[in-house]
């Protein structure tokens, strides 16, 4: 027991790390201007998810949290990336600039007033988190899925909204590490096979669109359902 402390503690630690990591790699994803940007931030981002629950699975020993680190490790920042790379055009990565309601400054001064809210909101339910590390995944999870959800709102390409929408699930799942750390791998294995799917299907939709009206903005394709109404 005399070394269980400092192993603790560093372990600890390194969450806070992944923690401060995966919630500069969402700011980035708001900042950026490009979807190929987005994408590398949304990779980082899942890659210090998997960090997180790898270390919260190794004091005490949990297979379940171990086990989740892996399947996201190998979900996110390969094979969604891989299956958009397969499925959505290629100049939409390198050529096309993100189209957003609000300019950069702005959306990173809103985001900031997010995080900080969420740090707030999380305070009831630090009050009955199970472990100590909900100090760092309630507040950090939380603010990631409130900037998501801005990412989804602001947006108004098709890709990075969906990047907007996982980096929420992430953001949902990272705070999950702490209130749930016990949760069933089957549950993980079901949404991680639902996630592929949509990024699939969501994936070639946006090509179809983009060749037949050579844009994915989303407001565009509102203004063509209107036009063929009429």
């Amino acid at each position: 027991m005399a070394h269980a402390d400092p192993v603790s503690s560093l372990l600890a630690q390194f969450n806070a790390l992944a923690g401060g990591l995966f919630l500069l790699c969402t700011f980035g994803m708001i900042a950026t201007r490009q979807v190929q940007g987005c994408m590398r931030f949304f990779i980082w981002q899942s890659i210090f998810l998997a960090s997180s629950a790898f270390v919260l699975g190794l004091r005490p020993l949990s297979w379940h949290l171990l086990a989740v680190a892996a399947i996201n490790l190998i979900n996110k920042p390969i094979l969604i990336p891989w299956l958009l790379r397969r499925t959505v055009p290629e100049e939409i990565y390198t050529r096309r600039e993100i189209s957003q309601v609000l300019n950069i400054p702005i959306s990173l001064l809103v985001a900031l007033g997010l995080a900080v809210s969420a740090y707030f909101l999380s305070e009831p339910l630090l009050q009955v988190a199970p472990t100590g590390t909900a100090g760092v995944n309630l507040p950090i999870g939380l603010a990631a899925l409130l900037l998501g959800a801005y990412t989804l709102t602001v947006r108004r390409e098709a890709v990075p909204q969906l990047l907007g929408l996982l980096a929420m699930e992430n953001g949902a799942f990272f705070t999950s590490l702490t209130i749930a750390p016990e949760l069933h791998l089957f549950v993980e294995l079901v949404v991680a096979f639902d996630v592929l799917i949509a990024v699939f299907v969501i994936g070639v939709l946006t090509r179809a669109i983009h060749e037949h009206i050579g844009t994915t903005d989303v407001g565009s394709l509102a203004v063509l359902k209107e036009e063929a109404s009429q």
